[in-house]
This record gives C-alpha cells, sequence and structure tokens, in this order.
C-alpha cells in the first residue's frame, strides 16, 4: 500500500510540538515522530494517513537519564540506552532486563521509551486494513479464530494483548510518565492507570490527548530492600513476539516478603497486575510452595480462547519462577 505524502516540522521546544499536534483534526491529522518505528509500520499499513509529522528529536533536553531521585527518563531515551545504562542495570534490573529483551539491536537503538509505551497493538487483526471499519472492535473483542497468542486475561470485550516490553517493569516499579500540552502546561499519570484497552477506531491506546507530549517516565526511589527481577518468554531464543512477560519487585525482611508488585504482560489489553498473588506473598516467609501459590492465583481468573490455552500454564510458570528470581537477587 502506497503512503500519501505529507508535511515534515521539526520541533525545537516542548509548547511547539503541541501546539502542531493540537492542529489535528480528522480530516488532517498531526502526528508526533520519535524512533518513528511503529509510526512507519502504521503508515505502510494504512492504519494512519498523518497530513503532518512533528518530529519530536529536534527537542533539546527530552534524552536525558537522571537517577538523582529515583529514575529519571526523558522520552528519547532509547531502549538501548535503558538496556546498557550501568546506573539503571545496578538499581533497576527488571526494567534493564525488559528493555534488553525488546525487539531486536536494530530496534532498540532508535525505538525510544516514550513512542515503545505508545505504540498501537501488534495484532493482525489490527493492522489488517481488511479488518478495519464496521464491525472491527466486535471482531477482535475475541480475536476472531487466530487468536494463538491473544489475551487470556481481561478478554470479554477486546483480547488484544499490550505491545510493550518496558511497560510490565515500569508498571511493577510503579512508574508515572509526564503529559506536557500547551493550554493545560504538565500532568503527571501512574502508568497503571494511562493503559486503555485498545479500540481499532481510537488513536491512542492511553490517557493522552490531543495536543499533549510525553515528556518523561519517572520511577519513584526504591526501598534499600527492594530486589527485582524480570523474565520473558518466547517461542524460541531468537527475536519473536512473546507468549507472555513478568516482572516482580519484592521488599524483603530477610525470607519474609514485606511488600510484592507482580505484573504479566502480552497476556492482557494492558499490563495486568497479580493483586491476589501479591496478597499471597506479603507478610509471608516466601518458599517454593508459597512461590508457586501465588503464580496459581495469578492465572485464576483467565479464560482462554479457542487456541491460546496454552498461555495460561506457560504464564503460571513464569510468575513461579520470577518470584522465586527476584527473592535472590542481588
Amino acid at each position: 500500500m502506497a503512503m500519501n505524502s505529507f508535511e515534515w516540522a521539526d520541533a525545537t521546544t516542548v509548547e511547539q510540538a503541541a501546539g502542531l499536534l493540537a492542529e489535528s483534526t480528522e480530516q488532517r491529522p498531526v502526528i508526533a515522530k520519535a524512533g518513528g518505528i511503529d509510526l512507519l509500520d502504521l503508515m505502510k499499513e494504512g492504519i494512519l494517513a498523518p497530513a503532518r509529522l512533528v518530529n519530536l528529536k529536534t527537542i533539546h533536553g527530552l534524552d536525558e537519564i537522571d537517577t538523582e531521585n529515583g529514575l529519571t527518563l526523558g522520552a528519547l531515551v532509547t531502549l538501548d540506552r535503558i538496556d546498557k545504562d550501568p546506573r539503571i542495570r545496578s538499581r533497576y534490573v527488571a526494567l534493564s532486563d525488559a528493555a534488553a529483551h525488546a525487539a531486536t539491536p536494530q530496534v532498540r537503538n532508535a525505538a525510544t521509551i516514550a513512542g515503545n509505551l505508545l505504540q498501537r497493538p501488534r495484532c493482525w487483526y489490527f493492522r489488517h486494513d481488511h479488518f478495519h471499519g464496521e464491525g472491527a472492535d466486535e471482531m477482535e473483542s475475541r480475536g476472531a479464530d487466530q487468536n494463538q497468542h491473544h489475551a487470556i486475561l481481561d478478554n470479554d470485550k477486546n483480547a488484544m494483548v499490550h505491545a510493550s516490553t518496558p511497560a510490565t517493569a515500569l508498571v511493577a516499579y510503579d512508574a508515572s510518565v509526564e503529559l506536557a500540552g500547551r493550554a493545560n502546561g504538565s500532568r503527571v499519570v501512574k502508568l497503571s492507570d494511562f493503559f486503555l484497552p485498545p479500540e481499532m477506531q481510537r488513536a491512542h491506546d492511553s490517557g493522552i490527548e490531543s495536543g499533549e507530549v510525553m515528556t518523561r517516565v519517572t520511577i519513584p526511589p526504591l526501598n534499600a530492600r527492594a530486589k527485582a527481577a524480570y523474565h520473558k518468554q518466547t517461542e524460541r531464543e531468537s527475536y519473536d513476539w512473546p507468549i507472555c512477560d513478568v516482572a516482580v519487585v519484592l521488599t524483603m525482611e530477610g525470607q519474609t516478603v514485606q511488600n510484592a508488585s507482580i505484573v504479566m504482560g502480552w497476556v492482557a489489553p494492558t499490563p495486568r497486575r497479580a493483586s491476589e498473588s501479591e496478597r499471597l506473598l506479603i507478610g509471608n516467609r516466601l518458599t517454593d510452595d508459597l512461590a508457586r501459590q501465588a503464580a496459581h492465583a495469578a492465572v485464576a481468573d483467565a479464560t482462554p480462547l479457542s487456541k491460546n490455552g496454552y498461555k495460561v500454564p506457560v504464564l503460571e510458570a513464569v510468575v513461579r519462577r520470577t518470584i522465586l528470581a527476584a527473592a535472590v537477587a542481588g
């Protein structure tokens, strides 16, 4: 499918970018461009046809990393930098590992953290123009028939899975995003509240509004006793879309769990918190049996589709292993 012609604008400030994006209309869409990884795919596939692209990479200061008080990532920080920055890896290893396992080295060198969080679903029904239009959301709601990689949790209305790998770790670390707009200044939104179940006809699967630019991703300071682990399960060792991924952040007092955050990705339309699993762990001595109970609780609400029932035991095993790995992390 041939792409339409479009205008190009290099923004030099967040305010300028927000102003340009606020001019977007249904007839004349204006879309932000950072690394452009997902954007180019969406344009080639005919899902997006922008009249103007606003280049954010010309805005100074959006590619900075600050570890003075927790962790602050500028929106243009690439996944490769998150993987390789020794400050992040030493304190936020689950995030580093999630970034390291996202896509391919070539993509990680270009893809930005903001673009990764804002990417659209990778579902083949969503990406194929044959399925767009009237009835598209209803078709996607149960993954139609080719649903082997679709959601097994929270899939009663939509079976697409959230496509960001770093999002799983960021939600586990209680991260927030900063959104800046020309008219309303900036606002901070918890990442756990930011993601929305995807829809065919909506421009974003998140709480970002027209005329807003994501400027930062922040993680609050960690407890000194916090430990974390991340695991992504694929069908092959080489690059492949995940079956699931899991991030676990534990605060331990000896062998006893004081606090727990367990987040599952690629199994629901948004990153899924395993709240009951966390409840089982907190206040108890972590044993293999307790980890097994917590993992079983994580999949208790699963409603697999016709071809993705295999994901349930895989997810359960990955949750158990990641809990145990987090407990012994350095």
